[in-house]
């Protein structure tokens, strides 16, 4: 029980974060997003999950560069694989809500998300997710566990790096229809802390602790298992 409580908490913050995201008439009614803000406590949320998994996960790269322990090399690339369901988690709801709130109605379905698809935001997490998919592929394209611990290791910390600027930095720069980039004033509150209306913190920043810590729970069930398929393959031979 004293090891589960971090558990407990995942499963009643995200069923608060359901429930009360959902159903609780807390949040504003602006013209352009009306009940399709809600969404803010999933796709935002699970960004920040992601975030936080692809920060574990270069640290425990760091760990092993360090170390040379093939244990933090489990963890780096358990951590970076549920870091990339949560991103394209976050990315299809991301997709989904501008469909509903940005697209033009002057224009046909085609026509509308292709202009949705050049969106800055978008294309640069795009970019973050196949680069951490790539360095899924470059594992598994090396035999040798010390060999593949190490480079996949240097990749991760470059991957790391490349991260931030993909999706907060270079969007933020070009015009665009998120809040803080150009063009993007009005029409959704984002995570300005001015902006975000005072009811809907109390959903917004339980959802990211819940989030976050569903992708831990996931990534150490991943871990164990890896660790068990292991043993058992040293057992047969």
């Amino acid at each position: 029980m004293k090891k589960s409580w971090w558990k407990i908490l995942a499963v009643a913050l995200l069923v608060y974060t359901i429930v009360a995201g959902l159903l609780w008439n807390n949040v504003p009614r602006l013209p352009q997003l009306q009940e399709t803000i809600r969404n803010l406590y999933f796709h935002v949320c699970m960004w920040f999950a992601m975030m936080v998994l692809f920060t574990c996960s270069v640290v425990h790269a760091i760990k092993y560069l360090r170390n040379n322990n093939l244990r933090s090399d489990i963890l780096s690339r358990q951590y970076a694989v549920t870091g990339i369901v949560f991103g394209v988690l976050g990315y299809a709801t991301g997709a989904i809500w501008a469909a509903y709130t940005w697209a033009d109605p002057n224009l046909d379905t085609s026509e509308s998300f292709s202009a949705i698809a050049r969106e800055p935001k978008l294309i640069g997490a795009a970019i973050a997710l196949l680069i951490y998919g790539a360095y899924l592929v470059l594992r598994d394209s090396i035999q040798d566990l010390d060999k593949k611990a190490r480079i996949s290791a240097v990749y991760n910390v470059f991957a790391f790096a490349f991260l931030f600027p993909s999706i907060w930095i270079i969007p933020r720069l070009l015009p665009s229809l998120h809040p803080g980039g150009e063009g993007g004033e009005g029409g959704n509150p984002g995570l300005n802390y001015r902006d975000l209306a005072p009811t809907m913190r109390l959903v917004f920043y339980p959802a990211i602790i819940g989030w976050s810590l569903l992708g831990v729970w996931i990534t150490t069930l991943k871990v164990r298992m890896t660790l068990i398929k292991e043993k058992n393959l040293l057992h047969e031979a």
